[in-house]
């Protein structure tokens, strides 16, 4: 008799926020989430930001940027997806910093992940901004940096919150916008990213993370000087954020989940309207 033909497990690689894991897995998106949520959905401690990115036959056909040589990116996610391919159900290609070597180009597929597990897809990406200039200091104004990224400045403006989740967890209060902010977080000198995920938040919940002397100092500095980000806190902020707190969550303002580098801005959308089953799931 011939011998039965096995189907090769369907595999997905994910890069996960604000971990920074590089993943390669035979499980749904939404059986990931689960299985990466540390304990009890209650605890509301498992919330991630999966990015799907592409691979064919076995191998990862992003190019991965060059990061000095201090490891094989290419070839460990190679090894990563031949494990899940032989039937183990994930395995990490990369423990860290995985956006530091990956294009914000090459995600295929973003997704909110509560604690429970529960995804929802977001939409896009959709190109925001390409920056053409390159040229920053800290010395800007804020009407200079918005001449730079070649938009009208705001009048008046309104500081923003904006929670970081690449590379690092970070609580900001700025008073540039979206695109003027990744601009500047992707070029002012030696406090450069070389890729940024972040996402604006409302600021009327934000009192119970950070002291109200700290956050009346903060914006005291940016009205009155003109300052143009101030750094509130850092650490474990998703966990501490409900997604309903995110600017374009249930609303008509755009927001979600902006990626950025030294050259463009693109967004990935929430949206409308939000599916029941993901608003009731817990986490």
């Amino acid at each position: 008799m011939p011998t039965p033909q096995t189907t090769p497990p369907q595999i997905s690689l994910i890069a996960t926020l604000p971990q920074g894991a590089l993943v390669a897995t035979s499980l749904s998106v939404e059986a990931l989430g689960w299985h990466r949520s540390p304990g009890s959905a209650k605890h509301f401690q498992g919330r991630a930001i999966f990015l799907e990115l592409p691979h064919e036959a076995g191998k990862p056909t992003l190019k991965f940027l060059e990061e000095g040589g201090w490891r094989d990116a290419a070839s460990d996610t190679a090894a990563a997806l031949k494990a899940a391919l032989s039937g183990k159900k994930t395995k990490t290609a990369l423990s860290n910093n995985a956006l530091h070597c990956v294009s914000i180009d090459s995600v295929k597929r973003a997704y909110l992940i509560k604690t429970s597990g529960r995804a929802l897809e977001l939409q896009g990406p959709k190109e925001l901004l390409k920056f053409q200039n390159h040229s920053c200091d800290e010395s800007l104004s804020l009407d200079e940096v918005a001449s730079r990224v070649a938009k009208p400045s705001p009048s008046p403006r309104t500081p923003r919150f904006y929670m970081l989740l690449a590379p690092l967890e970070m609580l900001v209060l700025s008073n540039l916008t979206p695109e003027e902010y990744a601009w500047y977080a992707t070029h002012r000198p030696g406090k450069v990213f070389r890729h940024l995920a972040f996402a604006e938040i409302t600021g009327l919940a934000k009192r119970h993370l950070v002291a109200e002397g700290v956050l009346s100092q903060a914006t005291s500095e940016l009205v009155a000087k003109g300052k143009k980000t101030k750094t509130l806190m850092s650490g474990d902020l998703l966990n501490k954020v409900p997604f309903q707190d995110w600017v374009g969550y249930s609303s008509a303002a755009e927001g979600g989940l902006y990626l950025a580098d030294r050259e463009h801005l693109v967004a990935w959308r929430i949206g409308q309207p939000i599916p029941s089953q993901w608003d009731r799931s817990e986490g």
